[in-house]
């Protein structure tokens, strides 16, 4: 027997079962689904530096789009979010290292 205390995707319960095997599991609270898809957030975020494969950033983007849902917001307001800062700032498409800034006197 094998213990976890993690977040998983909804039809994990499912394919544990189809191999044959038992699982326990609840539904958690909303507070208690928001602090373990941040946990999610890191874990996948380890999971991608380690591997950098395609599918881990998959996974990374399914999780945050979870973390825009759970806290009220939506897929729209976030990708408005994300094109305000790039109209106003930019994005990362020049490849720009900023190695230092000196005071002028």
């Amino acid at each position: 027997m094998e213990k976890y205390y993690k977040l998983v995707r909804d039809r994990i319960p499912e394919i544990i079962e189809a191999h044959g095997k038992t699982c326990i599991c609840e539904t958690i609270s909303d507070e208690d689904y928001i602090s373990l898809l941040d946990q999610k957030l890191n874990e996948e975020l380890a999971e991608y530096q380690e591997s950098k494969s395609l599918e881990e950033l998959a996974d990374l983007l399914e999780v945050m789009q979870a973390v825009v849902k759970a806290r009220g917001w939506t897929l729209e307001e976030l990708e408005r979010v994300r094109a305000d800062k790039a109209a106003k700032r930019g994005g990362f498409e020049k490849k720009i290292l900023l190695k230092e800034v000196n005071e002028e006197c």
